[in-house]
């Protein structure tokens, strides 16, 4: 089988809070030169199904994708997951799930800027949140700064939202995994250096927090990442070889929301692919 030397398996488009609709990224894919691509929403799939009847012969190949937030009594994860039949029931439900919960705190989110800060919304601009398909905080945060409450969206999300902490319901890690696989996808754990914002767990920490995620099915670990140095990408490697698991590679790519680039995954072309990473992509294009 031949692959696409370039690939990129995490990216948001306006499904979730990337700034670039599904055919924009259709569009900034071809111009990329990547091959093998995946659109990976949070706690969404809309954009799969806008995207898979753009391609004809000859694009690049799309692979149906999704990034879960979860969380449980040990910290947070994300985990993605590639290739599932996005008409099964167990995927739907979750997605349907992750969905109320994320409209809970955004309301909350409203709801806590106003009673701690004094902050209030045109109605307009509060319509127009509420009617984005999954709004979040860099929504708010960019919604603050055009009323004037910040200057800028990483200040409205430091200084004020992120101050609004939730201990209700979340998907579960076991969740989302068991949601995936029953859909006939592959869970991969996304960044895996990275848990809550600026922790970074590395050695015994990272292997106990892997072996627990694969004993509720996880498949993969996202070896390569924008957000990695050697030394991180390295160690996620060795540990993917240790346990057999998959391996992706992801830019995490949100148009202007984040400095990222597409294709900046940290996989260069020349690169002699892992193991890991070969199985993937052959599993993901039977």
């Amino acid at each position: 089988m031949v692959f696409a030397r370039k690939i990129d398996l995490h990216m948001h488009s306006t499904v979730s809070d990337g700034t670039d609709t599904p055919e924009e990224i259709v569009a900034r894919v071809r111009e990329a030169g990547i091959g093998l691509f995946s659109v990976t929403d949070h706690d969404a799939i809309k954009a799969g199904g806008i995207i898979s009847p753009l391609l004809t012969e000859g694009d690049p190949v799309f692979v149906p994708g999704v990034e879960f937030s979860c969380r449980d009594e040990e910290g947070k994860y994300h985990i993605l997951g590639y290739g599932y039949d996005p008409e099964a029931a167990p995927i739907r439900d979750l997605v349907e799930k992750g969905h109320r919960l994320r409209m809970e705190k955004v309301r909350s989110r409203i709801d806590f800027l106003k009673s701690e800060f004094g902050f209030s919304f045109p109605r307009e601009e509060l319509d127009a949140l509420f009617a984005l398909d999954n709004p979040g905080k860099p929504h708010i945060a960019n919604m603050m700064v055009r009323c004037g409450y910040a200057q800028n969206k990483e200040q409205a999300i430091r200084e004020f939202i992120d101050l609004r902490r939730f201990q209700n319901e979340y998907v579960r890690p076991e969740e989302a995994i068991d949601s995936i696989l029953h859909s006939g996808g592959i869970p991969v754990l996304a960044h895996p250096s990275y848990g809550n914002g600026d922790q970074l767990i590395l050695g015994e920490e990272m292997d106990g927090r892997l072996r627990r995620l694969i004993d509720f099915g996880l498949q993969g670990v996202e070896g390569f990442y924008s957000g990695f140095t050697p030394r991180l990408s390295g160690e996620i490697l060795s540990l993917a070889g240790r346990y057999g698991l998959y391996v992706t590679a992801g830019s995490d790519y949100h148009g202007t929301n984040k400095m990222v680039r597409l294709g900046d995954t940290g996989l260069n072309d020349s690169d002699e692919w892992p193991e890991g990473l070969r199985k993937f992509l052959s599993a993901v294009r039977k």
